[in-house]
């Protein structure tokens, strides 16, 4: 998939374009439902496909008091989308120049100036141009005159949910850490993917060594507290089974900021440090609490291990049996 950083970066030359616009955020269930429509209209039109989305949330620049944190970085949402067949993404920066724009004025030199575009799609909330006065209707209005249709994809709902997707949902989940359910409306297990570094080493103090993901990782984590999971090593390109922590450690209480740890179940000797890894939570074991003293948090420790042990092998019991 080529990226576009701006639209001068487009050539000439690029197109016909079938277009799918929306921030993106997390690329769930619902922005592949539009995606898919858009390769396949695209495959009908003898077009390329290409994305077109935002640099960052409009509302750090429009509201910045109200803007939520990002479901994932903005360089792991270009992988998603890479991950979807697309012949291009065009990442907009998002700044008060382009909120000026008017919405005419955005569809004449990006959609149609630069990406030369025969098909537009959009969700049904779709809002754009100066003052958010551009949606739906004004793209059937306007299509005409520069020549592209317009195809607006319904809400998508999961299979026995009333509330549509949408990453306002899926931050609700992560928070409450329910990685169930945010799995569900992702259409992919919870991850986060950072750089192992070094920590105060008190897990290996009391037994259980974890891994210790840097500040900077690609992805919203779920609330504080204990969960089964999976930490993949991409320098090894091994898969170990892990019971993962986040939080600042209350029981010690000094841990300035949210940490994302793994402890890897039945391994040692292992360096991780340096390695890049990515860290799947599947399953919400318990809260995050404060312990009276070590050898309760030494005793609760093995019993989360033995948990994760038993529910990642039911998992994996449940998973071979849905297996054709």
């Amino acid at each position: 998939m080529i990226v576009f950083r701006d639209p001068a970066e487009i050539p000439a030359d690029f197109g016909p374009t079938v277009v799918a616009i929306g921030k993106f955020d997390g690329v769930h269930i619902g922005h592949r439902a539009v995606i898919d429509r858009m390769r396949a209209d695209a495959a009908a039109a003898d077009a390329k496909a290409v994305a077109v989305t935002f640099d960052r949330n409009p509302l750090e620049v429009l509201r910045p008091e109200i803007c939520p944190e990002n479901v994932v970085s903005t360089e792991r949402k270009l992988e998603l989308l890479a991950d979807l067949d697309l012949d291009a993404t065009l990442l907009l920066t998002f700044d008060r120049a382009l909120a000026s724009l008017e919405p005419e004025e955005f569809v004449r030199t990006i959609l149609v100036d630069a990406l030369h575009v025969v098909t537009v799609l959009v969700g049904v909330d779709f809002r754009f141009g100066r003052g958010g006065a551009g949606n739906p209707d004004l793209l059937r209005k306007l299509g005409p005159l520069h020549g592209f249709t317009v195809d607006v994809v319904d809400d998508v709902h999961p299979e026995g949910a009333e509330r549509r997707v949408s990453s306002t949902w899926i931050r609700e989940l992560l928070a409450a850490g329910d990685v169930v359910g945010a799995a569900k409306v992702l259409g992919r297990p919870v991850t986060v993917t950072g750089e192992v570094v070094h920590g105060l080493k008190r897990g290996r103090e009391l037994g259980f060594p974890t891994a210790n993901l840097s500040e900077v990782i690609d992805a919203l984590a779920p609330a504080d507290g204990i969960y089964a999971g999976w930490l993949d090593d991409h320098d090894t390109g091994i898969r170990h089974p892990a019971a993962i922590s986040v939080g600042t450690n209350p029981t010690f209480d000094d841990v300035e900021r949210r940490q994302v740890e793994a402890h890897v179940l039945d391994e040692s000797g292992l360096d991780l440090y340096g390695h890049q890894v990515t860290v799947e939570f599947t399953d919400h074991l318990r809260g995050m609490v404060a312990f009276e003293g070590m050898d309760a948090l030494i005793h609760q420790i093995a019993r989360d291990v033995a948990e994760a042990r038993s529910r990642l092998a039911q998992d994996e019991r449940s998973s071979s049996a849905d297996m054709p």
